[in-house]
């Protein structure tokens, strides 16, 4: 079992399930602006240097905003309303740290302006688990991709999950492709003879999800 709410920050080369909700379990994300900008920032932190448009062009190296691509790879995320799921590979030794720094302040600075407020928005420093095995490492997945199924416009239910926008599983199924998401790693624990179908059932099969979850991720509610 991961250890709980660990905040160590790891070597290279590890997995890592990264997670943090609003103070007070507040909602972090208000409307849909909120989720598209944090995604937007995801995007611009992740994706590809020279794959961030004519943003850059004439700004200084010294001066230019931190890019993460190759020191991150992001596999999985799910953000829902009053927090956020990440599952995680870094590269080097302080690519978690330095990246949720930089999305974090970026958002908050943004949120902050937009409704006219101060302070914190988080409930502390975010979390950080580190993955020991390839059945935690697909269940974790598994566990991210399943978060928003109580409140899917359809009502509760896994027939839904590939609908909801803000979640990284559409590029697991096909339905859209974002660059700065590697599903390569994950996806090859499943057959490749139907590969996209076979994830899709490991997902959506609900089984002892419960049990399997309480055992295997150990969250601070």
């Amino acid at each position: 079992m991961p250890q709980k709410n660990s905040r160590k920050e790891y070597g290279a080369g590890g997995h890592y399930h990264v997670y943090n909700r609003g103070v007070e379990k507040r909602k972090i994300f208000l409307d849909e602006q909120d989720f598209k900008v944090f995604l937007g920032y995801m995007k611009f932190y992740l994706e590809q240097s020279d794959l961030q448009g004519q943003a850059l062009q004439g700004v200084s190296p010294s001066r230019a905003p931190k890019n993460y691509h190759g020191q991150i790879e992001l596999l999985a995320y799910c953000l829902m309303p009053n927090h956020f799921h990440f599952l995680v590979k870094q590269t080097t030794d302080r690519a978690i740290a330095e990246f949720m720094q930089s999305l974090i302040l970026k958002y908050v600075m943004y949120f902050n302006k937009k409704y006219k407020r101060v302070g914190g928005l988080f409930q502390g420093r975010y979390k950080t688990v580190l993955i020991n095995d390839e059945r935690q490492f697909i269940y974790i997945a598994k566990y991210i991709h399943r978060n928003p199924i109580d409140i899917l416009p359809a009502g509760p239910g896994p027939a839904g999950l590939v609908e909801y926008k803000y979640s990284s599983y559409g590029n697991y199924l096909g339905v859209f492709k974002q660059s700065w998401v590697n599903t390569e790693d994950l996806l090859a624990y499943f057959s490749k003879a139907n590969l996209r179908n076979t994830y899709q059932a490991f997902v959506e099969e609900s089984g002892d999800v419960e049990r399997v979850y309480k055992e295997m991720i150990d969250l601070d509610d």
